[in-house]
């Protein structure tokens, strides 16, 4: 594939001319030794002070928000950024990877670092997938569910910010490591022979396109129009030793360290810093059932007509993260901070499949073998810079800004998969894999698949706020500008290898792929007029997307009497997009005519109001109600109609030109008491009406995985009640008692979208069967419930948490041709984290995840569309504060 850096300057720069395009919050330094004094005075013991600072912080908010802080996500025992956040009242989480505010999709949230946009390295998704931020660098997770105008207009459900550790205010070393295993991992499991340097979760080139072929991709020669005897040779290149093997799994293993300190230069001058770094390195084994293309027998009976019954998975996850921040303040008045973070996710995943489909069936004595590699390094480098400034003398003025600049990419050098028959010659209901397999004899008999994807977010904007009090008002007033500018450049190439290409197939026989294959045997094959190699890369598979955003606003938060506060204002945006698809035979823009391109441009700008009203009831006791007015707008692939895979789904997704932005109207009510040592209680009412939602709809008729197409419905609206609290059980009675808390939320809510047939049809050209035109959202769960029961021993050396999720079934997959709607089942989620502080300096923590072995499953109709097991994860961690 073309040089990246190369690729980036000048396709960025064509697509600004072809398209014609072209918050703060912050890493600081801490608290004075003297505050940090009255915080040990006020925090008594773990619970109190974690639960106190937190929920002093929401309290203080003017827009609704929860707010999980560092201590509570080292309670529950989560990894990363996207686990913790399920535990967060209204919030699922999807994939491992997105969470869903309200019952939202990932594209009805934004998400922010530091306050600050950061590119995302998931090729079909606008938003960065938050598995990638490890809990050991997070300081809070702030969850802004009210819009207020400093936040992106694009706001459905809320706005996720991932606070990262800040400067600290003394000496600070500590290290850590950490051993785990899995249930399911312990018995042996399959493995392929990958490179030397999977460790460190990077390829060292076994699985790459060879320089033959790159070549002939850098000069836009594409395979097809080799002669045989030139694909052959080709194809002699590629990696061939995918070959499945068993073996006993190693344990998890992880390593974590945090440097840092501050120190004074002299009275005014104060500079600090941290360094934290961190590696992990896991397995998990699954089974798996994949079905496909039900089949209605009779009125009550339903049967898949592809499936596969027989799936044993190995994914190997390693894990790197390092953070880096220095910080400089003058008078603790004005201070700069400088953050560098890079993240580092690889995941390796082989897979053995058996099954069935329409054409390769029991009956027949035949079964279907594939075996597939899926392998992709995300990574992200994010440099941001931040000054925060207090000007006395111009009546405490406040001033502060932000540059961000961050580059992201998803490589997957190799993804192969391959595909074998299975026969039962002796007819005795056993399908022998070493001596009755052969390569099927088919035009992709396997396949390779190279990917790359580049993304570059700038960042930066400033905001000024000015303190006011006359008489019994308090007010400040806020204003600010916001600059977006995110380019994207992703390239796709796929190869299928077509056995039709050998004149005698009887070489295809056995189940090892590199063995069928060697050198040998191509060079003394015989060949047909069919090459070996066929060039499967579509137009569309490559493309340029570019997003710019102007935004201004301004917001005033006045106080009344200590009674009353009133916060709002408005934001003014003014947003572009473009995608342009490239044919990569040409490296031509892939437009048929103007009317195509003007399809792939996407501009609008308004105006997006807002204002939230509290009334303090008493002292610990207030009252909150809100209003905003906000947008979502399509992800940068979806107004290409090019066709792409969803690596997380593994289902095809047709973009729709021309596809129109949902406008919400957002309203917010919520109580909240604030009761001593961190105790509280809140209930909140939430309604959502939409103007065309973006949706999800299903393409009849496919063979292999549905094909999800997107398009707009008419209206929908989403409303629901939110609860949630903390308290300590010493209400009960002395003893025990008084080391024992719970706390928890659950979330009930509606949605109901209404879609037109005839709109669905003109958008699409497809999907005239969907089989409910009134459903609820995609991805909807109508209860989320999280509790947990958490214990403090009396000398502070035990604390224990048993922590407990579920969520209501959601809709994964629209139902077309009268079959209902896809779901997946709730997924009962029981955890148990124990911590053991023997002394001032160590910890050691053992946790036990999926206690119940839950297994995920989706399902329609009472029929089993998929499922996979999840088994039960242990760890046990020691740190040593130095």
């Amino acid at each position: 594939m073309k040089n990246p850096a190369y690729t980036f300057s000048m396709k960025s720069l064509s697509l600004a001319v072809a398209a014609g395009l072209f918050a703060q919050s912050g890493v600081a330094l801490a608290q004075s030794e003297e505050e940090a004094i009255e915080e040990v005075v006020a925090t008594g013991t773990r619970l109190k002070g974690t639960a106190t600072a937190v929920m002093e912080e929401r309290k203080n908010q003017a827009f609704v928000a929860d707010i999980m802080g560092a201590e509570q996500i080292s309670r529950t025992g989560d990894g990363d950024a996207a686990s913790a956040l399920r535990r967060v009242t209204g919030l699922t989480l999807v994939d491992g990877k997105f969470i869903y505010v309200r019952g939202l999709g990932e594209r009805y949230s934004s998400t922010q670092l530091n306050g600050a946009s950061v590119p995302s390295p998931d090729p079909t998704r606008n938003v960065i997938p938050l598995d990638l931020f490890p809990s050991g660098i997070i300081e809070s997770l702030s969850v802004q569910k009210a819009f207020s105008p400093s936040m992106p207009a694009s706001f459905g459900g809320g706005n996720v910010n991932v606070r990262l550790k800040s400067i600290p205010s003394q000496y600070i070393f500590n290290m850590s490591g950490s051993l785990g295993t899995n249930t399911n991992n312990f018995d042996d499991a399959y493995f392929y022979d990958g490179g030397s340097d999977d460790w460190m979760g990077k390829d060292d080139g076994t699985r790459a396109a060879p320089a033959s072929i790159l070549q002939q991709w850098n000069e836009f020669k594409f395979l097809d129009d080799l002669t045989q005897a030139e694909s052959v040779e080709m194809f002699k290149g590629l990696h061939r030793d995918y070959d499945p093997y068993q073996a006993k799994v190693d344990p998890d293993t992880g390593f974590n360290m945090t440097l840092g300190n501050s120190h004074d230069i002299d009275d005014e001058w104060r500079w600090g810093y941290l360094v934290t770094t961190g590696y992990n390195n896991q397995w998990n084994v699954s089974e798996e059932y994949i079905g496909e293309q039900p089949l209605r027998d009779g009125e009550d009976s339903i049967r898949m007509v592809r499936f596969f019954d027989e799936v044993d998975t190995t994914e190997h996850s390693v894990k790197w993260s390092t953070l880096m921040s220095l910080g400089i303040d003058y008078n603790r008045q004005h201070q700069i901070d400088y953050s560098l973070i890079v993240l580092n996710d690889t995941r390796d995943q082989f897979r053995e499949k058996v099954g069935n489909s329409a054409n390769i069936q029991l009956v027949d004595d035949q079964r279907i073998r594939e075996y597939e590699v899926l392998y992709e390094e995300r990574r992200m480098y994010t440099n941001q810079l931040k000054g925060m400034h207090t000007f006395p003398s111009l009546g405490f003025m406040g001033v502060d800004w932000k540059y961000s600049l961050g580059r992201s990419s998803r490589n997957a050098p190799g993804n192969m998969e391959a595909r074998f028959i299975l026969t039962d010659e002796n007819q005795d209901g056993v399908y022998d894999k070493v001596n009755e397999s052969v390569l099927t004899n088919a035009q992709t008999a396997a396949r390779y698949s190279f990917q790359a994807l580049h993304d570059r977010v700038e960042n930066y904007g400033f905001n000024v706020n000015y303190p006011v009090t006359m008489g019994r008002w308090e007010m400040e007033f806020k204003g600010g500008y916001d600059y977006v500018n995110k380019i994207r450049i992703a390239e796709n190439r796929r190869l299928d290898v077509s056995t039709r290409a050998f004149a005698d197939t009887s070489i295809l026989q056995g189940n090892v792929y590199s063995d069928i294959l060697t050198d040998d045997v191509l060079d003394s094959a015989s060949y047909t007029s069919i090459n070996l190699l066929r060039d499967t890369t579509i137009a569309g598979d490559d493309y340029i997307a570019a997003q710019l955003i102007d935004a201004y606003y301004f917001e005033a938060d006045l106080f009344f009497d200590n009674t009353w506060r009133v916060s709002g204002g408005v934001r003014y945006e003014d947003f572009r997009q473009a995608v342009v698809p490239f044919d990569p035979r040409t490296n031509q823009i892939d437009l048929a005519d103007d009317a195509d391109r003007a399809q792939l441009q996407f501009m609008e700008d308004d105006f997006y109001p807002s204002i939230a009203v509290t009334y303090f009831m008493e002292e610990d006791m207030q009252l909150r109600v809100s209003f905003g007015q906000t947008v979502v707008r399509p992800d940068l692939r979806e107004v290409s109609s090019a066709t792409y895979i969803d690596p997380l789904t593994e289902f095809p997704i047709g973009g729709t030109p021309g596809i129109r932005t949902t406008k919400i109207a957002n309203y917010d009510i919520r109580w909240e008491w604030y009761r001593e040592a961190g105790n509280n209680l809140s209930v909140g009412l939430f309604y959502k009406d939409m103007d065309d939602p973006i949706e999800s709809v299903q393409s009849p008729a496919q063979d292999g995985p549905p094909l999800v197409r997107i398009a707009n419905a008419e209206s929908g609206e989403l409303y629901g009640i939110e609860i949630e609290f903390l308290q300590g059980l010493e209400v009960i009675g002395d003893g025990i008692w008084d080391n024992l808390f719970v706390s928890g939320n659950i979330t009930l809510s509606d949605s109901e979208i209404e879609l037109d047939r005839q709109n669905i049809v003109e958008q699409t050209g497809v999907s005239a069967s969907i089989t409910n035109l009134k459903r609820r959202l995609t991805g909807h769960s109508q209860y989320v419930l999280n509790t947990q029961l958490g214990y403090d021993s009396d000398n502070g050396e035990h604390s224990a948490s048993l922590v407990y999720n579920v969520f209501g079934e959601r809709i994964i997959i629209p139902g077309i041709d009268f079959f209902d709607d896809t779901y997946e089942a709730p997924f009962h989620s029981l955890d148990m984290v124990y911590k053991y502080y023997p002394d001032f300096n160590t910890t050691v923590t053992f946790k036990v995840q999926n206690i119940l072995d839950d297994q995920q499953e989706l399902e329609f109709e009472n029929t089993l569309a998929r499922s996979e097991t999840k088994g039960t994860r242990l760890s046990l961690s020691y740190k040593y504060d130095f």
